[in-house]
């Protein structure tokens, strides 16, 4: 194991501490570095909270800021924060209009942001929940509530955190946000695997000259593991996967390019020179491009490809200004 850490045990509270030296705009709450929270709470607006595993920046404490989220929980790498954080960080940022909690689709998430939920009654905070479940790869057609929340899960925060900031009440911010999660869709593909310091070896093995589609951001099996093969094909592979899902037929998408974490940006923009093909090829628009690494698996070499199906509402959230330590878009 190659890293830049002290000791494994010390990983995700010394990245923390860096995380509020570099960036004073955020905080935490409840004296623990793990509820991680905006320093400038504004009241009256909706509070919009995420949470879980370290190991995956920019997500998901990256995207506190402005015009996104107020608030994360931050769990273990690759392990949920406890229902207690959560609990920390909604009463901070609750501002008197309720809260909501947009997290992924795994089974210690879920429980603790429940609980969370459910104590929150007892301090008179009115909470509402959408769950991410945009991994394609992870359950089939007609069965999506069993899908992961992955990479996709960033344009739900884009669209509910502009929500909010134009000031709509906590109703209206959660209708938005789920429909979001529904016009949503990603694949991935992952060509290593990672290494959890306090682990210290591969999470899973595979082939110098394998790859895997769709696997998982915490090294969950695929559904097919086959030799490299060029750009093209492998984009051609997640994009048919994509399409088979009848949302994007036509009109305008927003596209999310990411890398896994070992992936160089010039490759991104390889894959998503052939994405832009297809899209064109069906008579779609990419109104939206965001390339990058925003939601990662340690140091995983792999990438995803999330589209998100726009109308006039979405495609003005995802276009709206949002400004945080992970993540600046100006007003398109």
């Amino acid at each position: 194991m190659k890293k830049f850490i002290n000791k494994p045990e010390n990983f995700v509270e010394e990245m923390l501490e860096g995380i509020y030296l570099a960036h004073p705009a955020v905080t935490y709450t409840a004296n623990d570095k793990h509820c991680l929270v905006t320093a400038t709470p504004k009241p009256g607006k909706v509070g919009i909270a995420t949470g879980g595993g370290s190991g995956h920046l920019p997500l998901f404490l990256g995207y506190v800021g402005d015009g996104m989220l107020d608030g994360c929980a931050v769990g273990g790498v690759f392990q949920s924060p406890s229902a207690e954080q959560m609990l920390e960080v909604t009463k901070y940022i609750d501002q008197g209009a309720g809260v909501l909690y947009i997290y992924g689709n795994y089974t210690g998430d879920i429980i603790n942001f429940d609980m969370a939920a459910e104590l929150a009654e007892f301090e008179d905070i009115r909470v509402t929940s959408v769950v991410g479940n945009d991994d394609a790869a992870s359950s089939v057609i007609g069965e999506e509530h069993k899908r992961r929340g992955v990479a996709g899960i960033l344009f739900v925060y884009k669209a509910a955190g502009a929500a909010a900031a134009e000031g709509l009440d906590l109703d209206e911010v959660t209708r938005i946000a789920d429909k979001a999660r529904l016009n949503t869709r990603t694949m991935g593909v992952a060509l290593s695997s990672c290494i959890v310091p306090e682990i210290g070896h591969p999470t899973f093995e595979i082939g110098e000259t394998e790859m895997e589609i769709g696997m998982g951001i915490h090294g969950e099996p695929g559904i097919s593991r086959r030799n490299l093969e060029p750009a093209d094909d492998v984009v051609d592979s997640l994009m048919e996967r994509l399409f088979a899902e009848s949302l994007y037929e036509d009109g305008n998408v927003a596209v999310l390019v990411n890398g896994l974490g070992g992936t160089p940006r010039e490759e991104l923009y390889i894959l998503y020179r052939r994405v832009a093909e297809r899209l064109s090829e069906r008579g779609i628009t990419a109104k939206h491009v965001f390339i990058g690494e925003y939601a990662t698996a340690m140091e995983m070499a792999g990438a995803s490809i999330s589209l998100i199906k726009l109308d006039d509402e979405l495609d003005r959230l995802i276009a709206a200004p949002a400004n945080t330590p992970f993540f600046t878009r100006l007003k398109a």
